[in-house]
């Protein structure tokens, strides 16, 4: 009997022991953690289910067959067009364009017809640095200035390029930066809505003036010479930019 009795309380206590660790999972690392409310009761948020892995690949992209095709067709028309090796100069390379004049003349030269979307009035003819230049500026001073304007900027009024002359077409001097491919004169822009704003009429108007400043000055820097209609009677009625490098930095009037 006395074994008996030992051997009964040796398995009441075995059964009434619990684990040195308990089985119960712990939380995973940033899951919302259990809190207790007023009452006692334990109030355990609800976790969202993971959105990761295979049912993240389940998400649909919306692009009909036919948008994928026209998007296709637009990119490779685009990049058919592309010069200086930027899908938004759109152009063509015409390559070496001899002077008539020692000291004219174009290397590796581009007939650019549009930029970033914006055509040129004229197909211009200049080097890719200038195309490029000429891209800066638009993109981050011309179509942000007339963003506000007529629906925003459509055309740029082009009123020179390439052209192998003299400074100020004088008879005896030296070369003009357009006769290096290196320059272009702007006249105006055209607006979405068909409206358009000239530098002759605009720089003084009240509905423009702000805005033609802003562009002018903000060619100062993509281009090294920037000329307008303060700098002489020659340009009262355009911009000149040209990318002509100084030592002093460039020259903006």
């Amino acid at each position: 009997m006395r074994h008996l009795a030992a051997l009964l309380c040796v398995t009441a206590s075995i059964a009434t022991a619990g684990p040195e660790t308990s089985v119960r999972p712990e939380l995973r690392p940033g899951a919302a953690q259990p809190q207790i409310t007023a009452e006692g009761t334990i109030d355990r948020p609800e976790v969202e289910p993971a959105r990761e892995g295979f049912f993240k690949s389940l998400r649909p992209k919306f692009r009909s067959p036919k948008a994928a095709r026209e998007l296709r067709q637009r990119q490779k028309v685009l990049a058919a067009g592309a010069v200086c090796g930027d899908i938004s100069i759109q152009g063509e390379a015409i390559g070496a364009v001899p002077g008539r004049i020692s000291g004219c003349g174009v290397d590796n030269a581009v007939r650019v017809s549009s930029i970033s979307g914006v055509r040129l009035s004229a197909k211009s003819t200049m080097d890719c640095g200038t195309a490029r230049a000429l891209k800066t500026w638009v993109d981050g001073s011309a179509k942000p200035a007339l963003a506000s304007k007529g629906g925003g900027l459509r055309e740029i009024k082009v009123a020179a390029h390439y052209a192998c002359r003299r400074r100020n077409n004088a008879k005896t001097g030296k070369i003009s930066e357009h006769g290096k491919g290196r320059a272009i004169d702007i006249s105006g822009f055209g607006l979405v809505d068909g409206s358009q704003i000239t530098v002759l009429k605009g720089w003084n108007a009240r509905s423009s003036s702000k805005a033609l400043r802003r562009m002018h000055k903000d060619a100062c820097g993509p281009f090294g010479t920037v000329l307008g209609p303060k700098a002489n009677k020659f340009h009262l009625d355009h911009f000149h930019f040209d990318t002509a490098r100084y030592r002093s930095g460039s020259y903006c009037r």
